[in-house]
C-alpha cells in the first residue's frame, strides 16, 4: 500500500475507471502462467485501487480526503497487526 499512488489515483481516476481496472487485475491474477513476482505486484496495485476506491466512496459521504486517505491506511495497518 502506497499512498502517494492512492491519493493520484483517487484525484484523476473515476470510481468507474478503478472499477474496471481492478476488474482486469483480478482476471490476470487467475492466469495459470502468473509468477508470484507478478502476483506481488498485481496484489500491491489491487489494495491501492482498493484504497481509491474506498477514497471516493469516503469523500462522497463527506469525509475530507486527507481524512480518508488516512483512515484507510490505519486499517490496512490494524489488519497486519492482527496477522
Amino acid at each position: 500500500m502506497k499512498l502517494p499512488i492512492i491519493r493520484q489515483f483517487y484525484q484523476n481516476q473515476t470510481p468507474e475507471n478503478l472499477e474496471t481496472a481492478l476488474e482486469v487485475l483480478e482476471s490476470f491474477s487467475e492466469f495459470r502462467g502468473t509468477t508470484e513476482e507478478d502476483l506481488n505486484v498485481v496484489g500491491e496495485m489491487i489494495t491501492d485501487i482498493c484504497g481509491a476506491l474506498e477514497v471516493h466512496q469516503n469523500v462522497k459521504n463527506g469525509m475530507s480526503e486527507r481524512d480518508a486517505l488516512n483512515g484507510f491506511a490505519q486499517k490496512v495497518i490494524g489488519s497486519i497487526d492482527k496477522s
